[in-house]
């Protein structure tokens, strides 16, 4: 398989080279085993006719032309907020050419906000795809014609797929090492690469709130008294009588200024919380829950699992700060 890689200034190195380093790694372990084949993988950065790009941390390449690949991957770019983002595609009118004029033709596929850049380019109308969690929001107010799902880890539509956020890179790259070379040669590459079990879901990862960005106004405010009530009983009559309005009028209030209900919206802060306490406390999963409104423990594992993707018990695994994560895995420090 012929893959180029577009390297663009202001591109996310780490997924151009960390891309092409898994990669090479599938195509060294595949001549291990069979030496008498050839490797499998082709693998080149190019550009849109420049001749040379800046990478978003500061390091400059010299990107070989466009080619005529089997797989087009495009990495994401660096922005700190929305705004940037009109700026940042204006100076793209050639990646966005050469990704229109592959898409009819080849396999495309982004790393993280690479999907802009498709969606930019106008080969994600109507089509399902995934990019960042922390900018799914934004993606969905830009192109409401893209059926995101913003949980995904990989979502592919027919000659195109999406990754998720940043390090969905080696996802992406293992995904493609175990359709084109197979299972074992993409497990293989896994275990020298120290990358870990295939995630089929951001939502372990996902802080919801913060995705949303932070509330304004009205919304905040209801946020806010969500939160100083997270252990009680859910009542609409209450939150809707702490605001002075009817259950029908506070519905539509909080429906309008955050599209979602009230209910909704505690229980994301409820789940918010309740990872954190499954990160930096040793309660049990029952005193977790009912310090985040849940008097059935059972009740709250449900959601839990079907919101995060994970069991609570798996999520204080992967995500409580252990010894190993503070001083490095096998450390014999004291």
């Amino acid at each position: 398989m012929r893959i180029s890689i577009l390297a663009y200034d202001g591109c996310m190195g780490a997924e151009v080279f960390g891309f092409a380093d898994i990669m090479l790694v599938a195509n060294r372990i595949w001549s291990l085993r069979r030496p008498a084949e050839p490797a499998p993988f082709s693998c080149s950065i190019i550009s849109a006719g420049r001749a040379h790009v800046t990478l978003a941390g500061g390091a400059t390449l010299q990107p070989s032309l466009a080619q005529d690949p089997d797989l087009l991957v495009v990495p994401a770019f660096d922005f700190s907020r929305a705004g940037d983002i009109d700026r940042i595609v204006s100076r793209l009118d050639p990646e966005l050419a050469l990704i229109r004029r592959l898409a009819g033709r080849r396999r495309v596929a982004s790393i993280c906000g690479g999907a802009f850049l498709l969606a930019e380019a106008g080969v994600l109308a109507g089509r399902r795809a995934t990019t960042a969690w922390a900018m799914a929001e934004t993606f969905m107010r830009r192109y409401p014609n893209t059926r995101l799902e913003p949980e995904a880890m990989l979502v592919s539509d027919e000659q195109i797929t999406t990754s998720g956020a940043f390090t969905a890179y080696a996802d992406l790259a293992l995904w493609i090492v175990a359709e084109q070379a197979g299972p074992s040669i993409a497990r293989a590459v896994a275990r020298f690469s120290l990358i870990g079990k295939t995630r089929a879901s951001q939502a372990p990862y996902a802080d919801l709130r913060a995705a949303r960005g932070r509330p304004r106004g009205f919304a905040r405010d209801v946020e806010r008294w969500l939160s100083e009530h997270v252990a009680e009983r859910y009542s609409l009559e209450a939150a809707a009588a702490a605001f002075g309005f009817s259950t029908r009028t506070f519905l539509r209030r909080v429906k309008q200024d955050t599209d979602k209900s009230p209910l909704e919206m505690l229980q994301a802060i409820r789940l918010e919380q309740a990872k954190r306490l499954l990160e930096t406390t040793s309660l049990s999963v029952a005193e977790i829950a009912a310090r985040v409104g849940y008097g059935d423990a059972p009740s709250f594992h449900r959601l839990f699992v079907r919101q995060v993707s994970i069991t609570p018990a798996a999520y204080r695994r992967d995500f409580a700060p252990g010894r190993a994560w503070r001083l490095g895995a096998g450390s014999t420090a004291d």
